[in-house]
């Protein structure tokens, strides 16, 4: 998996939805957001956790699927951004791990040696039975689909019983293993402006019958993880290529202490997005970054610093905690952020972590950065984006630097304290990233190509407690809603 830090998550509710039947306005879709437990961990926690992950670090479209966002970006609060999935026949929940850093998609298995069995999460874990869904089918090694991993070094061949497997196995020693199967996974979709709650499509996932190290702790312990890479094994690239959904897929994780957001595959359309280009021919979504700017100042730091090679690179990954810097860069970042407020705090250190005890707004004080990108797209980070509330001293606030630095790397990381509040597009085809600064407590627009050439939309935003539908570019009056919905009972009866 791509950079995957211990799996730690929170609570879980799945969306719900309703669809109206319309010539003349678009479907909407309410989904419903769960709200995390208070898990509160030690920064050095997070930060092990996020280099265990580094280690591991290995177009037809149809309609629009939507995921469930759950937990939190708050690092204090175990922070990372999980979904419910069901798969199998009869379908089973399953909690999984949103990881744009890796490509399989992966759950426990019975019989499962050091699987957790129990998380210290508000969450019942659940392990897949090939035997008892009636859909389930092994991969062998001759089956092409075997190939797709074997491409990517995830898998391997048992010459026992011809059964297609799979072995992660990081620095540390934690790791996964077992072997693929194929089953139903079963989706919410918009399909030309009618919502489909019983779709479902055939998927090649991983059965985990072992797992070690990080994995086995059972106080942040989930179902698996998801992985949303460009790869042909991840569930993206195979609906795709099914022509089940589109080759893009969005997000926007919630970066409040309520957490959850917004999954789609599928764009979000906002005019403000702007996009860089993926650097091709990688096995993670890599960025060309060009250059950072500290208060509209260029960081002196040689560009090649960026480029990206077999040890250098900037990649987006949702399953990384925090945020790391190319070691070269480190140090001027933090020099500059803090020559820039040195006169309006007092300094301080934390585990060899740049503090700062701030007695006003960090808004008031600390600067803008800008992450400069291939395309001319700039991200712009606010002081809570590259900053972290650690503690108090003597009752000051104590915030400190969340970018970390991994020594000896030249590998430069955006993960979840970067990627909230945003709008992330991962246009595969158009072989692209894009973003936006947003509220993801709002509603979205999102946009895929239908089979009769039409774009749908779908309100895929403000989540509640109640089913309920929702349209803020149409003010639909109750009577109307109440006459489609009679409408569409009639057409089924």
């Amino acid at each position: 998996m791509g950079f995957p830090a211990g799996i730690v998550i929170a609570g879980a509710i799945l969306m719900s939805a309703a669809a109206v039947l319309c010539v003349s306005f678009p479907s909407t879709l309410v989904l419903e957001r769960a709200f995390p437990a208070d898990h509160r961990v030690p920064l050095s926690q997070l930060r092990a956790r996020d280099r265990v992950r580094h280690g591991r670090m290995l177009q037809t479209s149809s309609g629009i699927a939507s995921f469930p966002v759950e937990g939190t970006f708050d690092p204090f609060r175990v922070g990372l951004y999980y979904t419910k999935l069901q798969l199998g026949s009869p379908p089973r929940d399953y909690y999984v791990q949103i990881d744009t850093g890796s490509d399989v998609l992966w759950v426990s298995c019975g019989s499962c040696n050091g699987c957790p069995g129990t998380s210290g999460l508000p969450i019942e874990l659940n392990s897949f039975d090939p035997r008892r869904s009636s859909t389930s089918q092994f991969i062998s090694c001759t089956d092409k689909r075997c190939s797709l991993g074997v491409q990517s070094s995830d898998s391997g061949c048992s010459t026992q019983n011809n059964q297609c497997s799979y072995t992660f196995q990081y620095g540390d020693g934690s790791g996964t293993s077992g072997y693929y199967v194929s089953d139903l996974l079963h989706l919410q979709t918009i399909l030309e402006g009618t919502m489909t709650q019983n779709s479902s499509a055939s998927i090649v996932f991983g059965c985990s019958t072992m797992q070690t190290g990080d994995l086995t702790k059972s106080d942040r312990a989930v179902d698996g993880i998801f992985g949303f890479g460009q790869q042909g094994m991840s569930v993206i690239s195979q609906l795709a290529s099914q022509g089940v959904a589109p080759n893009v897929f969005s997000h926007c994780l919630r970066g409040d202490t309520s957490g959850g957001g917004i999954l789609v595959i599928g764009e979000i359309v906002e005019p403000n997005i702007v996009y860089s280009p993926l650097v091709p021919s990688q096995p993670h979504y890599n960025l060309n970054l060009q250059s950072i700017s500290v208060n509209g100042q260029a960081l002196p730091v040689d560009p090649t610093v960026f480029a990206t090679s077999s040890n250098r690179g900037t990649i987006v990954d949702s399953g990384t905690t925090l945020a790391y810097l190319a070691a070269e860069a480190y140090d001027p970042f933090i020099n500059a952020i803090t020559t820039t407020v040195s006169q309006s705090v007092r300094l301080d250190t934390s585990n060899g972590n740049q503090c700062y005890l701030v007695t006003s707004s960090i808004n008031d004080i600390f600067p803008q950065v800008a992450l400069n990108f291939a395309g001319g797209a700039s991200m712009i980070l606010r002081p809570q984006d590259y900053l972290i509330q650690q503690s108090f001293v003597d009752g000051t606030p104590r915030w400190c630097i969340g970018f970390q630095k991994i020594q000896g790397s030249g590998i430069t990381i955006l993960g979840d304290l970067v990627l909230k509040d945003r709008i992330f597009v991962y246009d595969l085809g158009g072989q692209r990233i894009g973003w936006a600064n947003y509220d993801c407590s709002l509603s979205v627009n999102v946009s895929a190509t239908s089979r009769t050439g039409k774009s749908e939309y779908v309100n895929a935003g403000q989540l509640s407690d109640s089913t309920s539908l929702q349209n803020s570019a149409h003010q639909l009056i109750p009577v109307l809603l109440i006459l489609l919905y009679m409408l569409g009972n009639f057409l089924f009866l």
